[in-house]
């Protein structure tokens, strides 16, 4: 009897085995059903998670190690009892060993994060760069362990991204099931981080895949539910920041405050991003006028960091302890307002040094200060019609991070989940539309999108700014054997005038020349072997271009409200 029974079972065992087998083939082949695909979304979610969870306890052990403390949350005052040259040292250190890894890896030196997400999402079908990503996560690692001053978001969402890449490639994904995995791994990863499972599903929607299409509604939240799951089950079921005191909002006398510290805020988010890309700009210039390697540029940047610390260890990190204390009203407004401009010139100065992180975590401190500060005026204007001024500290740090992402939505539920606060929810949300609305018209609507706009990806205008960027010439033109090819004559003239367009040119770099010539069509060429004029490969016809861009805007509309 034993052995009829072990061949059932190994007969049973072949038979799930085929069907796993099968199922996967028509998965690669045919696209995963809805009902696949949400339990792909589960998996990937987990996975995501996980590299969230290790990301944030690695950086907080050796973060703990480094500066000699049994408590992260306590970093800040730890660090002050260092020595000096330990505090100089540390952050010097690290920038070397993140110059020496991004010289290996990249071939820019340039840290992945955030903005390279979002270009992913709208050009390249869902996927990253998974090497040069992997690098910019160490980098980051390091920077942040090392003392950098900025946030760990921004590794963490790319991460959880060269995760769904790879999923992507094994399942062979086509572009919105790719989209929508990304999606699904950067909510779980925000979810896994921020213990903010409402915030990071809409944070992938709104600044990821910036469309709400309800077909990725459903898998995203299984992935953003599942961040929030594992990170409960390894921190417990708590707040990143604890308000003790319940906040009273005077609402018809006191919401004009809020208006104004909306404007406020906008203007100190502003402030934040151009100091950013000011700094990056100066020591760009610098480092090409005295030849610095780029591989020291982390080290000078580290260098200045510890500097600065040593006097000021507020900077050092993610800086939640000096953030926890201007949402509890332990700050002076002298404390607070100094605090705000050496935080950005720590965050312009960690950027711009090329060493990594993300600008969540620096967005909520320097909003809270910034908050705290104005809370702490009005208040003392208007003692007998104001509440608590840590109101305003929570405002401010809602108002300064939804005008940096670009994300009014998700940034209003993030810091409703991040403080446990649900009551003062108007004041927030007054401050948040406010700041959104004034910075996004002094940048190019978030810092993702005006990184993207001084790389020349244009993605701030929409899908009609930027989809003419994602059709090769090649690909839309017609050769010179096609039935009704351009004739040999007229392309020979025009090629004689320097009217052509190379074939690995874009759309978006060829209309200019076709709506300049007049012509229905320009000369497709290859580059000249020689001293002879270019080859002639084709001829690209603007009826041609305007039907695949056409076909491009229909397919967008259609995933984007489906």
């Amino acid at each position: 009897m034993a052995e009829p029974q072990k061949s059932l079972i190994g007969k049973g065992v072949d038979d799930a085995l085929c069907a796993c087998r099968d199922t996967w083939a028509v998965i690669r082949n045919r696209g995963p059903s809805q009902v696949q695909f949400w339990f792909i979304a589960l998996i990937v979610g987990i996975m995501a998670s996980f590299a969230a969870i290790g990301f944030r306890f690695g950086i907080e052990t050796f973060q703990a190690w480094l500066y000699q403390t049994e408590d992260i949350a306590h970093l800040r005052s730890d660090a002050a009892r260092l020595d000096w040259w330990w505090i100089l040292l540390i952050p010097m250190a690290g920038g070397l060993v993140v110059g020496l890894i991004l010289h290996r890896f990249t071939d820019d030196g340039r840290v992945r994060s955030v903005a390279d997400v979002i270009e992913g999402a709208a050009l390249y079908d869902g996927r990253v760069e998974r090497r040069k990503g992997a690098a910019s996560a160490l980098a980051s690692f390091i920077t942040l362990s090392t003392g950098g001053s900025t946030g760990r978001e921004g590794p963490v969402v790319h991460l959880a991204s060269i995760i769904s890449t790879w999923v992507c490639r094994l399942m062979r994904a086509d572009g919105i099931t790719g989209r929508d995995l990304l999606g699904c791994a950067v909510a779980a990863a925000v979810s896994a981080s921020f213990n903010a499972p409402i915030a990071g599903a809409l944070f992938a929607l709104e600044v990821v895949l910036r469309h709400f299409a309800v077909h990725a509604f459903a898998p995203i939240v299984i992935a953003s539910v599942a961040g929030t799951v594992i990170n409960r089950l390894v921190y417990g079921d708590v707040t990143e920041f604890l308000i003790p005191n319940q906040n009273v909002l005077a609402f018809y006398v006191e919401l004009p405050a809020f208006l104004i510290l909306g404007l406020v805020c906008g203007l100190v988010a502003v402030v934040l991003m151009r100091a950013i890309f000011w700094a990056d700009d100066i020591g760009t210039k610098i480092q090409g006028r005295i030849g610095l390697p780029r591989y020291l540029r982390p080290m000078v940047a580290g260098t200045l960091l510890g500097a600065l610390a040593i006097y000021y260890p507020h900077i050092i990190g993610v800086g939640y302890e000096t953030t926890s204390d201007a949402l509890t009203g332990r700050l002076l407004m002298h404390e607070a307002v100094v605090f705000v401009f050496i935080k950005i010139i720590a965050v312009a100065i960690t950027m711009a040094g090329r060493m990594g992180g993300g600008v969540f975590s620096p967005s909520l401190m320097v909003g809270a200060l910034t908050g705290l500060a104005f809370g702490i005026v009005a208040t003392g204007i208007f003692p007998d019609v104001s509440g608590e001024g840590t109101l305003y500290a929570l405002a401010g740090m809602g108002a300064v991070t939804a005008a940096v992402l670009g994300a009014p939505i998700s940034t209003t539920l993030i810091v409703f989940e991040l403080t446990g606060d649900w009551q003062t929810g108007i004041a927030v949300m007054v401050s948040v539309s406010l700041s959104s609305a004034l910075a996004s018209r002094l940048v190019d609507r978030s810092f993702f999108l005006t990184q993207l706009e001084r790389r020349d990806v244009h993605l701030a205008a929409g899908p009609q700014a930027y989809l003419l960027g994602t059709f090769k010439v090649a690909s839309v033109m017609r050769g010179v054997d096609h039935p009704r090819a351009a004739d040999a004559e007229a392309c020979a003239a025009l090629i004689l005038e320097g009217t052509y367009v190379f074939e690995d040119k874009t759309l978006d770099q060829a209309m200019p020349i076709l709506e300049a010539t007049g012509s229905n069509f320009i000369p497709v060429v290859a580059p000249a072997m020689g001293d002879g004029p270019p080859e002639l490969r084709g001829a690209l016809f603007q009826i041609d271009a305007l039907r695949a861009f056409n076909r491009a805007l229909a397919a967008t509309a259609a995933e984007e409200h489906s």
